[in-house]
């Protein structure tokens, strides 16, 4: 009875993503005209222009964001970007934004040789893996990239232009669910172009 107790375990395990079904279709969380479904955060700029999403310092030179109204849990996310000037952003997950202090976690988007791809904790315990130096080579900076970034469970990975760039599992990934958010870092000079903004769930 044990013997059949622990295949039952061991089949059920197997076959947990299995029941747990097939990931849902993309959906589209930019639609090409307006913040509609966003919210900003702080007073960067945040602007359409021809049917790109635009992030833009402002005056104040501080930190920005851009959040989805809607929250996430286990799900993929997938953006195109193209960096202008400095180009230092990133893409949260399971984030809450109180004015320009965010609680959750970034994967980085910067200039060549600046992590891009890696996942940073705001307000915690800061950087918490960097992709391999080589792996850097997958950026264009000044052209169309696209991430794609899964989180489930305790698990989160990224990849740029194809290329894997981190997977990291952590306890605190899967404590929570948040927004989506795009971020402007501070210190002015900094413009980045977003398109083809999808999300599907798992």
């Amino acid at each position: 009875m044990k013997q059949l107790t622990r295949i039952l375990f061991v089949l059920l395990v197997a076959l947990q993503p299995v029941l747990a079904g097939p990931p849902s279709k993309w959906k589209s969380i930019f639609n090409g005209k307006d913040l509609s479904g966003w919210k900003v955060y702080g007073t960067e700029k945040w602007y359409v222009e021809k049917g790109e999403l635009i992030c833009e310092s402002g005056p104040d030179k501080e930190y920005g964001y851009l959040g989805t109204d809607e929250q996430y849990k286990d799900f993929e996310v997938e953006v195109s970007f193209k960096q202008e000037a400095d180009g230092n952003s990133g893409v949260f997950f399971h984030s809450s934004i109180e004015g320009t202090k965010v609680s959750g976690w970034q994967v980085e988007v910067a200039p060549p040789g600046k992590s891009t791809g890696g996942i940073y904790e705001s307000y915690g315990r800061g950087w918490l893996i960097k992709p391999e130096a080589e792996k850097d080579k997958a950026l264009k900076m000044g052209e169309w990239n696209t991430m794609k970034i899964r989180v489930q469970g305790n698990t989160v990975t990224s990849w740029l232009n194809g290329q894997e760039m981190v997977t990291m599992t952590d306890d605190a990934f899967g404590s929570r669910a948040g927004s989506i958010a795009l971020q402007i870092h501070s210190g002015g000079g900094i413009k980045v172009r977003w398109k083809n903004l999808k999300v599907r769930t798992l």
